[in-house]
């Protein structure tokens, strides 16, 4: 546990030096997702997120597959305003249709860099071709924030404490309630039409 209220499990526990590389084939790896789903004593949650790499592999079939009966609520979906993120969100997009697995939203990460001294955003990555505002636009997919860059974020994750509490006022941290706020919003809506139905 990270806090009473936060607990995690990743692979990288279980190596005997950080800077080992995991070099798995897919079969190993799917038995560690099943291991990590089945057998980790994860207690009453009230939300199980799992990161997974970029892209559409074996790995994102196998968590669908293995999370079917559970009936997940859905992906979140993370890309960066350039359009070779873009084109690598798209793929996932259409991933996301052909296992039926609801689309949650899409966040913008690095989207921006405000200034903290003089409050000038700046756009480090330009979204050339729109960004993810203009993609969720024509595939009809919900944008549920942009979170601009901030180098406390880095700072926060490097020495494991909270960014949340490090930097309370930071545009990055309103941006990251506001996304939280409508990941609850739409799995509270979700839940409640589940109900009506049964």
């Amino acid at each position: 546990y990270v806090e009473e209220n936060l607990g995690v499990m990743s692979v990288g526990f279980l190596l005997s030096s950080p800077d080992d590389a995991v070099i798995w084939r897919g079969p190993k790896k799917n038995g560690l997702i099943k291991q990590f789903l089945r057998d980790v004593d994860w207690g009453e949650i009230d939300y199980l997120i799992v990161d997974t790499p970029p892209g559409t592999s074996d790995e994102h079939l196998s968590i669908v597959q293995y999370l079917s009966a559970a009936h997940i609520d859905g992906a979140v979906i993370i890309t960066t305003p350039q359009e070779v993120s873009l084109q690598d969100v798209r793929k996932e997009i259409n991933f996301c249709h052909k296992v039926k697995l609801p689309i949650i939203g899409i966040v913008e990460n690095m989207s921006g860099f405000i200034c903290p001294k003089c409050k000038n955003e700046s756009q480090i990555f330009p979204p050339t071709t729109g960004g993810a505002e203009k993609m969720c636009q024509n595939l009809n997919v919900s944008l549920l924030g942009k979170v601009p860059l901030d180098p406390q974020i880095g700072k926060s994750c490097d020495r494991g404490q909270s960014f949340l509490s490090e930097a309370p006022e930071s545009p990055a941290t309103s941006s990251y309630r506001n996304i939280i706020q409508r990941i609850q919003e739409y799995c509270d809506q979700r839940h409640f039409q589940e109900e009506k139905i049964i």
